[in-house]
């Protein structure tokens, strides 16, 4: 969920901040471990790989370092933590397509690429037995998620996954509120016909 900070806190952080940008490395470290679960868990979601997540994790604090002089403080560290993040995965994503595309053809030379390669289902890692119908369920969610445009796919995540409101996710990913607006309708409308044939059977 996205972080609500008491007055206090905001404080506390913005101190934090100032030492940091100082080159106060145990400021730095202690401002880092506030928003490590906030900074791995949602690269996890955009990723929807645990091995990617990490790596992203690792370069979204490397970003933070290079680029902490350049936060302005007129929003929220936690949404400029996010756009850091966003960039990362969208950045590994091209890099990967890339990759993917340069291996057919080396292995199909002369051929014609089919398509996108096969959707991988992020690992669920280990947690609380559940249900076989729930895990069903949270494998086609898993699916659905993986089969949506990334521009569609990190709105969806930041609104109802991560719980910003319309004008941070726009303010993170540099968009308009009616284009954030319009990116959630069509990912939700993708998700529940995507759900809606799995829960009929």
């Amino acid at each position: 969920m996205a972080e609500v900070l008491t007055a206090g806190q905001e404080q506390a952080e913005g101190e934090l901040i100032r030492q940091a940008r100082e080159g106060d490395e145990r400021a730095f470290t202690a401002l880092m471990k506030q928003h490590q679960s906030l900074v791995l868990n949602f690269a996890h979601k955009v990723c929807r790989d645990r091995s990617k997540a990490e790596e992203t994790f690792q370069d979204t604090f490397i970003n933070v370092y290079q680029k902490l002089s350049q936060f302005d403080g007129r929003s929220k560290f936690s949404t400029w933590l996010y756009s850091i993040v966003t960039n990362s995965c969208l950045m590994k994503r091209r890099r990967r397509k890339i990759d993917e595309k340069m291996q057919a053809y080396d292995e199909f030379p002369g051929e014609k690429e089919g398509g996108e390669p096969a959707l991988q289902v992020a690992d669920p890692g280990h947690g609380p037995m559940q249900t076989l119908i729930n895990k069903e369920l949270q494998d086609h969610l898993d699916r659905a998620i993986l089969r949506l445009p990334m521009e569609y796919r990190v709105v969806f995540i930041l609104r109802d996954l991560e719980g910003n409101n319309n004008e941070e996710t726009a303010a993170i990913l540099g968009i308009s509120q009616e284009a954030s607006k319009s990116r959630l309708r069509r990912a939700r409308a993708f998700l529940r016909e995507q759900l809606t044939d799995y829960l009929a059977d």
